[in-house]
C-alpha cells in the first residue's frame, strides 16, 4: 500500500483523521494525518464519535496538538495482517462509537438490479435474460425520476397496472427511502484488511460507496469510503433476509481516513465526486467499474434527515452509506452468472 493511492488527489491538504492501534497503549488512538505523519490527537478527542461531536471538528484536525507516531508510509506497511510487526502501530476503520447505516437502491441502475435479483429469486443464471426484459419494459423512464414526485406516483400507477411494480421501486421512486442497518458499532474493517463473505453465498459483489458522518445532532460533518459487501444470491431469494445479505462478519470496510468539511471540502464536494473500482483476481480477471453521485436520485442531505430525526436519534451518531450504482454484470466464471468474487 502506498502513500499516494491512499490520500485524496490533494494530499493533505484538507483535514484528514482516522484511528491506529497502539500496541504499548493496548488500545486504539484518533489520528490527524499530516504531511510529515500521524499525530495522536486522542488526549483532545478520545473517539471520533467525540471528534464528530465537536463544535469544528476540522480545526481540531489541523492544528490540536499530539505525538507523532510515524509517518504514514510506515504505518501503511504494517496495516496489512502479513508481515505486521506486533509491536508498532497500524491503522484501523476511521470510526468507532458511530451507528453503522445504510441507504439502498438510490440510483436507478442500480434499483433495476435489484428488481432483476427478485425476480431471478437470487439465482444468478437467469438473471441476464430477466435484465434484457426490465431494459426493454422500463427504458430511460427512470433517470431522471425525482423520488416521491407526483410523475413518479403517476409511473407506479402505470406499472402497478401493469403488473410490474416491485418492492425495490417502491424505495427507489418514493417518498421514502430504504435505510438499514449494516453492521454494528465497532464491527467495520479499516484500510488494507480482507472484508468479509459468507461461505454459502455464490453471487455476490463489492458496493463501492461514499460513506457521510452525522453528529447526533443531525450535523453532516465529513465524509469516507467505504465497501457495502453484498450477497446478492441472498437478497435476491427474498428481501427479508437483506440482514444476512448485508451484515456478516467484516463485511463493512471502511476508510482510509475520514474528511471533514472545512473550506477544501464540503457537502457540495461530495456531490460531485466518482468513485472508482478496480477488481484484480488471480485467476487474472479484471474489472473496473464507477459510481458517479452525481446520478444519485436522492439528494444526501434528504437521506440523512430520513435516518436520523426525533423518532430515530443515535446518541453517539452515525455514519451512512449513499449507495452505488455499481452492479456488475460481467460474467466471471460460468456464462450469464455474471459477476462474484473468487475465493
Amino acid at each position: 500500500m502506498s502513500v499516494a493511492a491512499t490520500l485524496p488527489q490533494d494530499g493533505t491538504a484538507g483535514a484528514l483523521a482516522g484511528r491506529v492501534w497502539l500496541p504499548a497503549a493496548e488500545g486504539p488512538a484518533v489520528v490527524a494525518v499530516r504531511a510529515d505523519g500521524l499525530y495522536d490527537i486522542s488526549r483532545l478527542v478520545p473517539t471520533m464519535r467525540d471528534l464528530c461531536e465537536a463544535s469544528e471538528p476540522a480545526r481540531i484536525v489541523r492544528d490540536g496538538k499530539g505525538e507523532r507516531l510515524a509517518s504514514l508510509q510506515e504505518i501503511l506497511s504494517n496495516t496489512p495482517p502479513a508481515g505486521r510487526q506486533g509491536h508498532k502501530p497500524w491503522l484501523l476503520a476511521p470510526i468507532d462509537l458511530q451507528a453503522i447505516k445504510a441507504a439502498g437502491v438510490t440510483f436507478p441502475r442500480s434499483m433495476l438490479e435489484r428488481v432483476i435479483e427478485e425476480q431471478a429469486r437470487g439465482a444468478p443464471d437467469k438473471a441476464e435474460a430477466i435484465r434484457k426484459s426490465v431494459a426493454a419494459h422500463f427504458g430511460g423512464d427512470l433517470a431522471n425520476l425525482i423520488p416521491g414526485s407526483k410523475e413518479a406516483a403517476a409511473l407506479k400507477s402505470v406499472l402497478i397496472a401493469q403488473g410490474a411494480w416491485s418492492q425495490y421501486l417502491e424505495v427507489g421512486m418514493g417518498p421514502d427511502a430504504e435505510i438499514f442497518t449494516k453492521a454494528q458499532p465497532m464491527a467495520a474493517v479499516g484500510h488494507g484488511m480482507d472484508a468479509g463473505l459468507h461461505p454459502t453465498s455464490s453471487w455476490n459483489n463489492p458496493e463501492p460507496e461514499v460513506v457521510l458522518l452525522i453528529s447526533s445532532a443531525g450535523a453532516i460533518v465529513g465524509a469516507t469510503l467505504g465497501n457495502d459487501v453484498n450477497l446478492r444470491d441472498v437478497e435476491g431469494r427474498s428481501a427479508l433476509l437483506l440482514s444476512k445479505a448485508k451484515d456478516n462478519n467484516a463485511s463493512t470496510a471502511l476508510g482510509p481516513f475520514v474528511r471533514f468539511f472545512d473550506g477544501t471540502f464540503t457537502l457540495e464536494a461530495v456531490r460531485r465526486i466518482e468513485v472508482r473500482l478496480r477488481v484484480e483476481g488471480e485467476d487474472g480477471f479484471v474489472l473496473e467499474g464507477r459510481s458517479s453521485m452525481q446520478e444519485i436520485a436522492r439528494e444526501p442531505a434528504d437521506l440523512v434527515k430520513q435516518m436520523l430525526g426525533r423518532h430515530h436519534q443515535y446518541p453517539d451518531g452515525a455514519v451512512l452509506f449513499l449507495g452505488t450504482m455499481f452492479a456488475p454484470v460481467e460474467d466471471r466464471g460460468a456464462k450469464g452468472h455474471g459477476f462474484t468474487h473468487k475465493l
